[in-house]
């Protein structure tokens, strides 16, 4: 007489699925050893990869975070030519133009970016400052904010008052806490009036006066006001 077949419980039910599952791989592993020992070595060569790519971005950043204080002592000094090219002496300074065409890729190699822009403008180069300016990409919201106005600023020589006051709006709400957003938004404001847009112009207006009392663009912006109405 055959015996009552014993009813597996949800537990015994899973251990013979994995049990299943582990002769199964152990099969497929042994009839594709090459394969899977590939696969594996392709894996780990990719891990190993990412791991010494990240060490090295970072030991770029740092050497562009070290060249770039240097340099900042002529920027800062407003030898602006001195900046952009480097110094030669002991030790020598390498350049702003330098340290982007090395580090550009690194977040202070960004920064050097917009330090080159300004140096370049302020020496009344301003297609090289656009340049830079357009091509910044780090990830610094003031930097963004910079980086836009600059190129807002070429605009707006070159008279294309439209793309000035869009780019001047822009860097104006990348940040709320950004110290030049009372600035941006006055230029922005001002660039929208010469194109007509009257309605743009005062609601960017009305922004520094409720927030901005203590700015100097608040101190400005009534007379711009009164242009309007």
């Amino acid at each position: 007489m055959l015996g009552q077949k014993k009813k597996l419980t949800r537990k015994e039910i899973k251990q013979d699925k994995l049990v299943e599952f582990y002769y199964k791989a152990q099969d497929f592993i042994q009839k594709n050893q090459k394969k899977v020992l590939t696969y594996v070595g392709a894996f780990v060569a990719v891990i190993v990869l990412v791991f010494f790519y990240s060490n090295y971005r970072s030991s770029q950043n740092e050497e562009a975070g070290s060249l770039l204080s240097k340099v900042m002592e002529l920027y800062d000094a407003g030898s602006y030519l001195e900046a952009i090219e480097g110094k030669q002496g002991t030790p020598k300074i390498r350049g702003l133009k330098e340290i982007v065409s090395e580090f550009g890729n690194t977040e202070n190699g960004e920064t050097a970016k917009i330090y080159l822009a300004n140096a370049y403008a302020f020496l009344g180069q301003y297609d090289k400052a656009f340049e830079y300016f357009e091509d910044y990409s780090g990830s610094n919201d003031f930097f963004k904010a910079t980086a836009l106005a600059g190129q807002a600023s070429y605009y707006s020589v070159k008279k294309d008052y439209a793309k000035a006051a869009k780019l001047y709006k822009q860097a104006a709400f990348i940040s709320e806490i950004n110290p030049n957003r009372p600035d941006y938004l006055l230029q922005a404001g001002i660039n929208f009036m010469k194109v007509k847009n009257n309605d743009e112009a005062k609601n960017l207006f009305q922004i520094i006066k409720d927030d901005y009392k203590a700015s100097n663009a608040h101190a400005q912006v009534d007379r711009y006001f009164l242009e309007l109405n």
